[in-house]
């Protein structure tokens, strides 16, 4: 890690291990006590002390009724877009919704018709696999495929192909499980593919925050006016500032009629965001930043220590360079074969994703979360390499 992200980290003690276990956490709940738990997308560290401060004044408060959206929020977002990505958007084509993965499935129910094509491109986000049958639409696929030298690609003349076919197309980037951060070129050639098929883009960007080594993300629906108009693009603070249990989704939606729909198809079938998810989300985007740019600096360098462990340490793994997001995608196929994910738990005792769960061309991988105390990832990783080594 670069000195100046080395100082930036040591502000906050990323370092920090923080006993969950006995706390109701999913990640580190549902294995045995003698478990690594590497798996579930969540942060093994303390929220931003902004976001938490934020919080405890509210919880001193006592009263926990139904919230209305607090002053600020949408202007406080608003000047992040304009500040981040010279995306210019009013606060009125701002939506909120209880989390991210509602968002997409509202959408996709409210802008599809019952046996459209959803277009989706595996391996992918496993609940995004579950958005065809939620909203009575087709899976249309198209799988991301590798080049020589192991990242992943879009196949654009099979995207064109599948796009004629579908109505809507889910896209997620940065891209999970593959850490793919899509360049402007790609993105904007995808949009410029749906325009002319009439396909509708509902995005999944909540991991755009977390791109490494210099690089820019480039929202969907930023490339533009046109495409704007033609999407829906969804954020949250919940993965950037570590909220994944108080969430809090954000979707621009330019398009009057759509955000009618949207909201016409989704009356009385989803929960109220709750206080505590907006008092986070203001105190996050107002004054979470420093934070985030300090975590960004030490997840580079646990990316950096995977990449470099795997390499050096589990011959017969291997994986595509982590552009994005806080996962590492490892391909066990040649070293292990079906189902790494049972060999790891079983003989290492450390709890993965299965690549499987990803929908095509998963099969054989597993996914680890690398957003933990160096020691911990260190640890968890020595223990796979010892499960490697005892075959």
């Amino acid at each position: 890690m670069p000195m100046d992200q080395e100082s930036r980290a040591g502000t906050y003690d990323f370092d920090r291990i923080i006993e969950r276990r006995g706390t109701d956490s999913i990640k580190w709940g549902l294995y045995e006590d003698d478990v690594l738990p590497m798996w579930v997308a969540d942060m093994d560290f303390a929220s931003p002390p902004a976001v938490i401060e934020a919080l405890k004044a509210r919880v001193d408060h006592g009263v926990f009724g139904y919230a209305s959206e607090p002053a600020g929020l949408r202007e406080l977002f608003v000047e992040r877009l304009q500040s981040l990505y010279g995306w210019h958007v009013s606060q009125d084509d701002l939506m909120f919704f209880p989390n991210v993965v509602v968002g997409f499935n509202a959408v996709c129910r409210a802008l599809g018709r019952p046996g459209n094509g959803l277009l989706i491109q595996p391996p992918i986000y496993f609940p995004i696999l579950r958005v065809p049958e939620n909203a009575t639409l087709k899976s249309r696929f198209c799988e991301l495929t590798w080049n020589g030298s192991g990242t992943y690609e879009i196949d654009f003349e099979a995207f064109e192909r599948e796009a004629a076919r579908s109505r809507v197309f889910l896209f997620c980037n940065p891209h999970n499980p593959t850490g793919r951060v899509y360049t402007r070129d790609e993105v904007e050639r995808m949009a410029e593919i749906c325009l002319r098929h009439d396909v509708i883009v509902c995005s999944d960007e909540i991991h755009a925050d977390f791109v490494f080594d210099g690089r820019t993300h480039t929202p969907m629906g930023s490339t533009s006016a046109e495409m704007a108009a033609n999407s829906v693009t969804l954020f949250a603070p919940n993965k950037t500032f570590n909220l994944a249990g108080i969430p809090c989704g954000i979707a621009v939606v330019t398009n009057e009629a759509h955000r009618e729909a949207i909201q016409a198809k989704s009356r009385d079938l989803l929960p109220h965001i709750s206080a505590l998810s907006f008092a986070a989300a203001v105190a996050a985007y107002r004054d979470g930043q420093p934070w985030l740019d300090a975590l960004i600096g030490y997840l580079q360098g646990n990316r950096d220590f995977v990449t470099q462990f795997v390499k050096s340490e589990m011959p017969g793994l291997s994986m595509p360079p982590v552009e994005g997001t806080y996962l590492a995608w490892l391909d066990c196929r040649e070293a292990v074969g079906e189902q790494p994910h049972r060999f790891f738990l079983e003989h290492g005792r450390v709890a993965l994703n299965d690549g499987a769960a990803f929908g095509l061309g998963g099969e054989g991988f597993v996914r680890l979360n690398f957003a933990c105390p160096r020691s911990v990832l260190e640890e968890g990783l020595t223990r796979m390499k010892r499960a490697l080594d005892s075959r």
